[in-house]
């Protein structure tokens, strides 16, 4: 038997699919729901969501202050999914920082500030087409590609504060939906 045929593909694995897909339309419906995106004094809800199957990822990220998920309210998203886009929601206009959510469905209550690769981290990286940043991207999502890339990260999804765009990164690679895209079948692989 060799060490491949013990790995766990949580990527591949259908309910760990449906998590991510969740925080995705969680996220898309959070920008739906704004209705002030074209004030140009106002800046939209914004969310960076990282689901993980590592046990820690304090290697590669620091706590972000008092920024906290409110676990009384939604400790687990799939155990009431209004619950997890309200308290989404509620986090996403008030808060900073990455939300950290296991592949379980678990969310940790301290968010996160999670740190770039180093450029030898990159330069190690072997992906089809490269890895770069597109010119829209800011701090928040070069944060989420970079960390989309990290063995013990499955996903990463984020909402522009900005536009109201929604980004799922995966494995140095990124599906984006302009606020206007938003609403439709989001897939891992094109």
């Amino acid at each position: 038997m060799d060490d491949e045929s013990l790995t766990v593909r949580y990527a591949e694995h259908a309910p760990v699919q449906r998590l991510v897909d969740l925080i995705t339309y969680t996220a898309e419906g959070i920008s739906l729901e704004f209705d002030r995106w074209d004030d140009p004094y106002i800046s939209g809800p914004g969310l960076y969501v990282v689901v993980i199957a590592g046990t820690s990822i304090a290697e590669f990220a620091d706590p972000m202050g008092t920024n906290r998920w409110p676990t009384g309210q939604c400790a687990i998203v799939t155990q009431d999914i209004d619950s997890f886009f309200e308290t989404a929601e509620k986090v996403a206009k008030e808060n900073d920082g990455a939300v950290i959510i296991t592949v379980d469905g678990t969310v940790c209550k301290q968010m996160a500030r999670l740190k770039d690769l180093s450029a030898s981290e990159i330069n190690a990286l072997e992906i089809e087409g490269g890895f770069e940043y597109a010119d829209w991207m800011g701090a928040r999502h070069m944060s989420a590609l970079d960390t989309s890339v990290r063995d013990e990260v499955v996903a990463a999804i984020t909402l522009s504060e900005e536009s109201g765009r929604v980004t799922r990164f995966q494995d140095g690679r990124y599906i984006s939906s302009l606020r206007d895209e938003l609403g439709g079948e989001w897939r891992a692989k094109e």
